[in-house]
């Protein structure tokens, strides 16, 4: 029996949220062999990391491999590609992040329409951004480090995931309303290793991804990028705070 990727998106969802349900009444359904999981990024950044613990849930749930593949480039609009290109039996599924949406708008030449052509069914989580710097930098908070940006202009490296991402554009609008002038240099992936030697000066990344080194005192953390302030890091101010008083 084939279901549509919607529908099967739903009865995963359920999978992982109702440990309880058994497994007999999952595995009589669907699926019936390996299912690939697109991740539209390279290996060892938050949605990899993300797809590969659903995706182990899944598979003990299910009976059946859920396999991990990685198709990076393009702000992930290679790995979305392979998705909508792929037939619409259940067997390839995307794991989608904030840069689908950011592309819809950034691309005007794209060969599929993220709205039409993919069916979002449920919400993962949410991951929170942090602004980082490395602590060779003199600066302790925002006001600090704008004040040092400006007394520096072109010398401080923004790194980012990527052209057009959301680490990207995090970081171009915060230049826009601090009016600061920073070098963004965009990588195909993890930057962490250049933002840990000091290569890079500045970067927007989720907190999962560099939390351990926050609590080592390897990067210094600024403030998140959400409306509120972040479980994880409950001390730390909103970059809102301080750029809404600009």
């Amino acid at each position: 029996m084939k279901f549509r990727r919607r529908k099967f998106l739903v009865l995963a969802v359920v999978a992982v949220t109702l440990p309880f349900a058994p497994r007999q009444v999952w595995a009589q359904a669907y699926p019936t062999r390996p299912v690939r999981v697109i991740v539209g990024f390279p290996a060892g950044v938050a949605p990899d990391i993300v797809a590969r613990v659903i995706g182990q849930a899944l598979s003990e749930r299910f009976g059946q491999q859920f396999v991990i593949e990685n198709r990076p480039g393009a702000g992930s609009n290679i790995g979305t590609e392979v998705v909508v290109r792929a037939p619409r039996d259940g067997y390839t599924l995307l794991l989608a992040v904030s840069s689908g949406a950011i592309n819809a708008t950034l691309y005007s030449n794209l060969s599929f329409n993220f709205v039409r052509d993919i069916a979002p069914v449920a919400m993962i989580g949410l991951g929170p951004f942090v602004m980082v710097i490395n602590p060779k930098l003199p600066a302790k908070t925002v006001p600090e480090f704008i004040a040092y940006a400006k007394a520096n202009p072109g010398k401080i490296n923004m790194a980012s995931q990527g052209t057009g991402l959301a680490s990207h554009l995090m970081g171009e609008l915060f230049k826009m309303m601090a009016g600061v002038n920073l070098v963004h240099v965009p990588y195909a992936g993890n930057f962490t290793a250049d933002l840990l030697s000091g290569q890079m000066q500045v970067a927007f990344v989720p907190i999962t991804n560099v939390i351990e080194y926050i609590r080592e005192g390897r990067l210094r953390p600024l403030a998140v990028t959400i409306a509120k302030r972040a479980e994880l890091l409950p001390d730390l101010p909103t970059l809102s705070e301080f750029l809404s008083r600009l």
